[in-house]
Protein backbone atom coordinates (compact mmCIF):
# COMPACT_ATOMS: atom_id res chain seq x y z
CA UNK A 1 0.00 0.00 0.00
CA UNK A 2 1.58 3.34 -1.02
CA UNK A 3 2.32 5.78 1.80
CA UNK A 4 4.39 8.77 2.84
CA UNK A 5 5.28 10.54 6.08
CA UNK A 6 4.46 14.11 7.04
CA UNK A 7 7.23 15.48 9.26
CA UNK A 8 8.38 18.75 10.77
CA UNK A 9 12.16 18.93 10.96
CA UNK A 10 14.55 21.72 9.97
CA UNK A 11 17.95 21.20 8.40
CA UNK A 12 20.08 21.40 11.56
CA UNK A 13 23.36 21.68 9.66
CA UNK A 14 22.17 24.81 7.86
CA UNK A 15 20.67 26.12 11.11
CA UNK A 16 24.02 25.76 12.89
CA UNK A 17 25.81 27.43 9.95
CA UNK A 18 23.34 30.35 10.04
CA UNK A 19 23.93 30.82 13.79
CA UNK A 20 27.70 30.81 13.26
CA UNK A 21 27.40 33.35 10.43
CA UNK A 22 25.14 35.51 12.60
CA UNK A 23 27.69 35.51 15.42
CA UNK A 24 30.46 36.42 12.95
CA UNK A 25 28.47 39.37 11.64
CA UNK A 26 27.62 40.54 15.17
CA UNK A 27 31.32 40.41 16.10
CA UNK A 28 32.29 42.62 13.15
CA UNK A 29 29.46 45.16 13.15
CA UNK A 30 30.21 48.58 14.58
CA UNK A 31 26.87 48.96 16.39
CA UNK A 32 27.57 45.78 18.39
CA UNK A 33 31.14 46.71 19.42
CA UNK A 34 31.69 46.20 23.14
CA UNK A 35 28.30 44.58 23.68
CA UNK A 36 27.45 41.09 24.86
CA UNK A 37 25.30 40.39 21.79
CA UNK A 38 25.41 36.79 20.55
CA UNK A 39 23.26 33.81 19.58
CA UNK A 40 23.67 30.43 21.28
CA UNK A 41 22.41 27.16 19.84
CA UNK A 42 21.58 24.78 22.70
CA UNK A 43 21.57 21.16 21.61
CA UNK A 44 19.90 19.11 24.34
CA UNK A 45 19.44 15.93 22.37
CA UNK A 46 18.94 14.49 18.92
CA UNK A 47 15.65 16.33 18.38
CA UNK A 48 15.58 18.97 21.13
CA UNK A 49 17.27 22.24 20.32
CA UNK A 50 16.65 25.90 20.93
CA UNK A 51 18.28 29.27 20.46
CA UNK A 52 19.14 31.91 23.05
CA UNK A 53 19.62 35.51 21.97
CA UNK A 54 21.81 37.67 24.25
CA UNK A 55 22.15 41.46 24.09
CA UNK A 56 22.48 44.64 26.15
CA UNK A 57 18.97 46.00 25.52
CA UNK A 58 15.60 45.05 24.06
CA UNK A 59 16.37 47.14 21.00
CA UNK A 60 19.60 45.20 20.45
CA UNK A 61 17.70 41.90 20.81
CA UNK A 62 15.55 43.04 17.89
CA UNK A 63 18.67 43.79 15.85
CA UNK A 64 20.20 40.40 16.68
CA UNK A 65 16.94 38.71 15.69
CA UNK A 66 16.93 40.60 12.35
CA UNK A 67 20.50 39.47 11.61
CA UNK A 68 19.61 35.87 12.55
CA UNK A 69 16.49 35.82 10.36
CA UNK A 70 18.46 37.21 7.41
CA UNK A 71 21.12 34.52 7.81
CA UNK A 72 18.50 31.78 8.12
CA UNK A 73 16.76 32.97 4.96
CA UNK A 74 20.06 33.10 3.10
CA UNK A 75 20.88 29.51 4.17
CA UNK A 76 17.43 28.26 3.10
CA UNK A 77 16.09 27.52 6.60
CA UNK A 78 12.41 28.39 6.88
CA UNK A 79 11.84 30.92 9.68
CA UNK A 80 8.50 29.27 10.52
CA UNK A 81 10.54 26.67 12.43
CA UNK A 82 11.28 29.32 15.07
CA UNK A 83 8.85 30.10 17.89
CA UNK A 84 9.84 33.45 19.36
CA UNK A 85 6.73 33.91 21.49
CA UNK A 86 8.78 33.79 24.73
CA UNK A 87 9.25 37.10 26.51
CA UNK A 88 12.55 38.90 26.82
CA UNK A 89 14.15 38.09 30.18
CA UNK A 90 16.29 40.48 32.21
CA UNK A 91 19.60 39.11 33.42
CA UNK A 92 22.09 40.63 35.84
CA UNK A 93 22.88 44.29 35.24
CA UNK A 94 21.51 45.70 32.00
CA UNK A 95 21.78 42.45 30.01
CA UNK A 96 18.74 40.75 28.46
CA UNK A 97 18.10 37.46 26.70
CA UNK A 98 15.32 35.82 24.74
CA UNK A 99 14.82 32.10 24.25
CA UNK A 100 13.60 30.95 20.84
CA UNK A 101 12.24 27.43 20.52
CA UNK A 102 12.87 25.41 17.38
CA UNK A 103 9.83 23.43 16.27
CA UNK A 104 10.75 19.79 15.69
CA UNK A 105 8.26 16.98 15.24
CA UNK A 106 4.54 17.19 14.78
CA UNK A 107 2.78 17.73 18.10
CA UNK A 108 -0.52 16.04 18.91
CA UNK A 109 -2.66 19.10 18.07
CA UNK A 110 -1.17 19.47 14.60
CA UNK A 111 -1.36 15.71 14.08
CA UNK A 112 -5.08 15.73 14.89
CA UNK A 113 -5.57 18.72 12.58
CA UNK A 114 -3.87 16.83 9.74
CA UNK A 115 -6.00 13.76 10.43
CA UNK A 116 -9.20 15.82 10.41
CA UNK A 117 -8.25 17.57 7.15
CA UNK A 118 -7.56 14.25 5.45
CA UNK A 119 -10.77 12.70 6.78
CA UNK A 120 -12.96 15.68 5.80
CA UNK A 121 -11.46 15.89 2.30
CA UNK A 122 -13.11 12.61 1.25
CA UNK A 123 -9.84 11.54 -0.44
CA UNK A 124 -9.45 7.78 -0.12
CA UNK A 125 -6.42 7.89 2.19
CA UNK A 126 -5.86 7.26 5.89
CA UNK A 127 -3.75 9.33 8.27
CA UNK A 128 -2.18 7.76 11.36
CA UNK A 129 -0.18 9.59 14.01
CA UNK A 130 3.05 7.70 14.75
CA UNK A 131 5.07 9.56 17.37
CA UNK A 132 6.19 12.87 15.91
CA UNK A 133 5.22 12.08 12.30
CA UNK A 134 1.93 11.41 10.54
CA UNK A 135 1.84 8.52 8.06
CA UNK A 136 -0.62 8.88 5.22
CA UNK A 137 -1.43 5.77 3.20
CA UNK A 138 -3.84 5.03 0.39
CA UNK A 139 -4.55 2.60 -2.42
CA UNK A 140 -3.47 4.90 -5.27
CA UNK A 141 -0.47 7.17 -5.68
CA UNK A 142 -2.75 9.83 -7.22
CA UNK A 143 -4.76 10.00 -3.99
CA UNK A 144 -1.53 10.54 -2.04
CA UNK A 145 -0.58 13.39 -4.36
CA UNK A 146 -3.99 14.96 -3.75
CA UNK A 147 -3.40 14.65 0.00
CA UNK A 148 0.00 16.38 -0.30
CA UNK A 149 -1.58 19.22 -2.29
CA UNK A 150 -4.36 19.54 0.30
CA UNK A 151 -1.91 19.74 3.22
CA UNK A 152 0.31 22.26 1.42
CA UNK A 153 -2.72 24.43 0.74
CA UNK A 154 -4.40 24.20 4.15
CA UNK A 155 -1.50 24.16 6.64
CA UNK A 156 0.62 27.25 6.15
CA UNK A 157 1.77 28.09 9.70
CA UNK A 158 4.48 25.37 9.78
CA UNK A 159 6.77 24.08 7.01
CA UNK A 160 5.74 20.45 6.59
CA UNK A 161 8.07 17.93 4.94
CA UNK A 162 6.69 15.07 2.89
CA UNK A 163 9.22 12.27 3.02
CA UNK A 164 9.73 8.53 2.90
CA UNK A 165 7.40 7.69 -0.02
CA UNK A 166 6.72 3.96 -0.34
CA UNK A 167 4.93 1.77 -2.83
Amino acid sequence: MPSFDVALEPNFVELRNAVEQCNKEIATRFDFKGSAAKVDLNEKGAKERDLMLHADSEFQIGQVKDVLLAKLAKRGVDVRFLDDSAKIEKMGGDKVRQPIAIKVGIDSDLGRKIQQLVKQSKIKVQAAIQGDIVRISGAKRDDLQLAVALLKREITDVPLKFENPRD
